[in-house]
């Protein structure tokens, strides 16, 4: 009997026999099945900045109800998220959507498989080059016309992807799992030299882990751990467990996240080290991420948000709940799948519940809020300034954190951290400056303000008639959906040394002045800009948009 996950399948039709320990070369004659485009050109429709701007957060306090509004209104929020771009599915004639899956970063490439929920299999491997992430590039795509793909991972020129075989539909293959090697110099997928594959029990693989001289591969239930040779994908190491659902590595040592029972830890010759029960129900079917961070184990539990386990002592430490209940959203959709971290933040994807942003210190976790992001949030990676995001049928969203640079602070060291109104006024006659990373909902300058670090506004920034804003670091305004003003004010000032992104409209009134200082400033511009002849922009600075 055939069974098909959410996350599932590949038919390998007409392939040489192959087996758990032994390897099946891709054949020139079943090229038809398998769709590789590396024009940059032709893929970089994939790229959309439609939604690009600064990214909303619904805080903790906002949905409980719990938080206290200030004088002013509601509170700045802590963290100036935009969104920079999304990376659209790939698209096939006569078939339907398919679901991001997995994102994997290295160097300048971001690796993201794609899956069909349901009984239609179409799947795909998208590689974005995000050396600069303002501006990705969709460098190759490989789709798959009857084959899913759960996880991928990249290791030294080569794409390592698992999903499943419909055995029953393949005259070669004889159980569902599968792994695929995929040569992949330079972000740009090929088969010239063949596809290699291995099979192994189970109903689908759903994790793969590449680690010294052998790729780790989880088969869900029913299934196995497998370490394959990555040379050549035979098989050198199996051994069988009720319901695998992901795989990691520390010190040497293997985790694997087994839904029957909790976390096992044994060692590279699969001798059992450490088993920590976990009495949590992973649901039937998905990929569910394990990790590692200091002395401590995170689960993603499904409905049970992310769990927080001691290694050493093997206890529960805490858990992090999932925040939101979506209206609408199946309760089987609304599970924790994924957990990155990115310094003090912790981010979990949610499923149908979304993004969510959590804080940690040395010894609590507390919940921050939900990324207004749309689509059902599989898979999450972070690092550096940037958030990657695999939200199913919204396929990849890029988001930089905007975190103010260290060098920054310094220089501001002597100003106050802001705290107070999401709705920041400095009127006539006032003067206030301040260091920080804020999100506002708007921002109006009536005498003179300086800010320090990364900000951003939901709406309008207004500088009104000889008003001076001074900014160095970060400020973004609007989105590209919702797009908003900056407006300098007859003869008012506003300087800029960092970089300043406006989604929607510069306006320039009379004797405006726009003043870019230092040697390295930055504009995106990507509404129009109005300007009076007596206006003045100097300076110098990078236009991305060239609307300068």
């Amino acid at each position: 009997m055939n069974t098909k996950y959410a996350i599932t399948s590949l038919i390998l039709m007409g392939c040489t026999f192959s087996c758990s320990d032994e390897t099946t070369v891709f054949q020139d004659d079943l090229q038809q099945n398998v769709v590789i485009e590396n024009s940059e050109e032709k893929l970089q429709g994939s790229v959309s900045y439609a939604k690009s701007g600064v990214l909303g957060i619904v805080e903790e306090a906002t949905i409980t109800r719990k938080g206290l509004a200030s004088k002013d209104g509601d509170q700045a929020g802590d963290y100036p998220l935009t969104l920079v771009a999304q990376i659209e599915p790939p698209t096939y004639p006569g078939r339907g959507p398919i679901t991001a899956t997995h994102v994997d970063l290295d160097g300048n490439f971001a690796y993201v498989s794609y899956n069909t929920a349901g009984a239609t299999y179409f799947g795909a491997i998208q590689v974005i080059n995000v050396s600069d992430p303002h501006k990705p590039v969709v460098s190759s795509q490989l789709m798959y016309l009857n084959a899913d793909i759960n996880s991928v991972e990249y290791e030294n020129g080569y794409v390592y992807a698992v999903g499943g075989v419909d055995a029953e539909l393949s005259a070669t293959a004889t159980s569902n799992a599968f792994v695929v090697k995929i040569s992949c110099p330079n972000g740009k997928l090929s088969t010239a030299s063949g596809i290699t594959y291995g099979f192994q029990q189970g109903y689908n693989a759903n994790d793969v882990l590449v680690n010294g001289n052998f790729v780790y591969v989880t088969s869900g239930k029913e299934g196995t751990l497998t370490a394959y040779n990555k040379n050549n994908m035979t098989t050198a190491n199996e051994i069988p467990y009720a319901d695998l659902r992901g795989v990691a590595m520390s010190n040497g040592n293997i985790a694997l996240l087994d839904a029957s029972s909790g976390v096992r830890v044994i060692s590279s010759a699969f001798q059992t080290i450490k088993e920590i029960p976990i009495d949590t129900d992973f649901g039937s079917e998905s990929k569910k991420t394990i990790d590692f961070q200091d002395d401590r184990i995170v689960v993603a539990e499904a409905g049970k948000g992310a769990g927080i386990y001691s290694y050493s002592g093997g206890n529960l430490l805490s858990y992090i709940p999932i925040l939101i209940n979506p209206e609408g959203v199946a309760a089987s959709d609304i599970n924790t799948n994924a957990v990155a971290f990115n310094e003090d933040v912790i981010l979990m994807a949610n499923g149908g519940a979304g993004l969510c942003l959590a804080e940690k210190d040395a010894d609590n976790t507390d919940l921050y809020g939900i990324i207004d992001l749309e689509g059902s949030t599989n898979f999450v990676a972070s690092r550096e300034d940037y958030i990657f995001a695999a939200s199913g049928r919204e396929g990849l969203y890029i988001i930089k954190m905007n975190k103010p640079a260290p060098s920054l602070l310094s220089r501001c060291l002597l100003k106050p951290l802001y705290i107070g109104s999401s709705k920041l006024t400095v009127s006539k006659g006032q003067v206030k400056e301040y260091t920080g990373a804020k999100s506002f909902s708007s921002i109006n300058v009536e005498g003179s303000l300086l800010l320090c670090g990364s900000w951003t506004s939901t709406n309008d920034v207004d500088i009104d008639d000889n008003g001076l804003f001074e900014m160095r670091g970060l400020l973004a305004v609007g989105t590209n959906k919702k797009m908003k003003d900056l407006k300098v004010e007859k003869g008012a000032t506003f300087r800029v040394e960092g970089t300043l992104e406006i989604y929607g409209k510069l306006i320039l009134e009379e004797n405006a002045t726009l003043e870019f200082i230092g040697p390295a400033s930055i504009v995106l511009i990507t509404g129009s800009v109005e300007k009076k002849s007596s206006s003045v922009i100097k300076g110098n600075f990078i236009d991305l948009n060239n609307k300068l």
